[in-house]
């Protein structure tokens, strides 16, 4: 057919297969490709069109397909829509991602298709959890829709995010937007495995050196922080005299091969940390207790996760932690608001929930409290923190499943819910959708006066 040009998308001159001018619609559904797994060859075709900016390496391939069928647009009344990765709409690479389309191409999204999953018939199929987006830069007199499975929603405007409210943009920042305590990932080891114990290891360790028990600390990440299955321990020699464990060979070997790991590194921090092998690569932990958030959860779940561990314990840095948290901020963190704001701004792997703390938790609008609404919010948080007790036998995992949640943490959060809703303002019925659109509205006022 003499109207079907083969070639490179991003290659080729659109308006030579058809002239702006005579333009009615642009549709397809681009290569997914993630940014980290993108070819030196397909880096350089997406990063020419995206142009120069800050974290443009980031944004996925189909990027460059809205890029393109953007620019053509202008000045047109051409309508367009692609099949798209969803984590265009997630995460940090939301800002990088929309911020221009927004800014300098002027678009709109006109519907939305959140996402789903497509089902490839291929015998080796992967699951690409999907996304459809149709946008255009010039006015139009239709309706603005939502699809969300089988459900419609007519609104007055579609942000990046896909929900109906303002256009803000949440980019990562390094500090909270209100005044909580900060919150940072956990210690990363950069070690090769030589500073990580298992339990068979460390109780080796300390039947041939019981003087060495005070240095093996539990070193939980966010699998064994939720499914409890695996018992780690690790070696912390923070602030510890080298007399405590010089002598010690075994200790001395795992120093020796965290050395020889570092020195071989092609980072060069990871290369400066090879003088000093007792000590992890980072170390944000203090020594007071913390609140621990798990990067990576479960999407099934109505509420990742959450839970205070004693200065004992060791962080990894799977999971983000919250050092001077009181049982108030776990509280408001653990709440319907909370997750559906994470349910909204956060990336995804797959679709589990990613929780960035520069992204989720330091740009979360915080309620204003009284007192009061305080001391509640304390009283019900620390009702699931009892009703969690009930079950000592039980993880993260069994309580909260959908199918295994125990009436009394059901109770326990649905009282805790309330509270923080009232705290906010919010009626005690605001679905997730509501809730999430007044705090796009906070949250615009907040970097207006910032």
């Amino acid at each position: 057919y003499t109207n079907i040009h083969e070639g490179n998308a991003l290659r080729m001159d659109w308006n030579e297969v058809v002239p702006a001018s005579e333009l009615n619609y642009i549709m397809g559904n681009p290569p997914f490709i993630g940014a980290s797994m993108m070819t030196a060859e397909q880096k350089n075709e997406a990063v020419a069109i995206f142009g120069k900016g800050s974290r443009v390496n980031s944004i996925d391939y189909v990027g460059a397909w809205y890029y393109k069928a953007a620019s053509m647009v202008q000045g047109t009344s051409a309508r367009v829509a692609f099949v798209s990765t969803n984590s265009i709409t997630q995460g940090e690479q939301v800002a990088p991602f929309w911020t221009p389309l927004l800014d300098n191409y002027h678009v709109h999204i006109d519907f939305a298709y959140r996402t789903f999953i497509w089902n490839s018939e291929a015998s080796d199929k992967a699951h690409v959890h999907c996304v459809i987006i149709g946008f255009s830069v010039s006015h139009s007199e239709q309706q603005r829709r939502i699809y969300d499975e089988n459900q419609v929603q007519e609104v007055s405007n579609i942000n990046p995010y896909l929900i109906d409210a303002p256009n803000a943009i949440i980019g990562t920042r390094s500090k909270p937007i209100c005044n909580v305590p900060t919150i940072s990932y956990g210690n990363k080891p950069s070690d090769g495995g030589n500073l990580i114990l298992s339990e068979e290891e460390r109780e080796h360790l300390l039947s041939e050196d019981p003087e060495m028990e005070p240095y093996v600390r539990r070193y939980v990440g966010a699998r064994d922080f939720i499914n409890s299955d695996e018992v780690r321990y690790c070696l912390w020699l923070k602030g510890v005299s080298p007399a405590a464990y010089r002598k010690n060979a075994e200790v001395m070997r795992r120093l020796q091969a965290v050395k020889e790991m570092r020195m071989k590194s092609t980072a060069a921090p990871t290369r400066a940390l090879a003088e000093r092998p007792y000590l992890f690569f980072s170390t944000p932990q203090t020594e007071n207790p913390y609140l621990c958030i798990p990067e990576v959860s479960s999407g099934r779940r109505r509420y990742i996760p959450v839970g205070f561990m004693p200065n004992s314990i060791i962080a990894a840095n799977t999971v983000v932690i919250v050092p001077d948290a009181t049982i108030y901020h776990f509280g408001v963190i653990d709440s319907i608001v909370h997750m559906a704001w994470m349910r909204v701004v956060c990336g995804r792997l797959k679709s589990d929930y990613r929780y960035a703390g520069s992204v989720v938790y330091n740009n979360f609008p915080w309620p204003q409290v009284s007192e009061v609404q305080k001391a509640k919010i304390e009283q019900t948080a620390q009702g699931i923190l009892d009703a969690r007790d009930l079950y000592p036998d039980s993880s993260f995992a069994d309580l909260y499943d959908d199918l295994t949640m125990p009436y009394e943490l059901q109770k326990a959060h649905r009282a805790n819910d309330l509270a923080v809703l009232e705290a906010y303002g919010f009626p005690k019925d605001a679905t997730e959708s509501d809730i999430v659109a007044r705090l796009f509205k906070m949250y615009r006022e907040l970097t207006n006066n910032s």
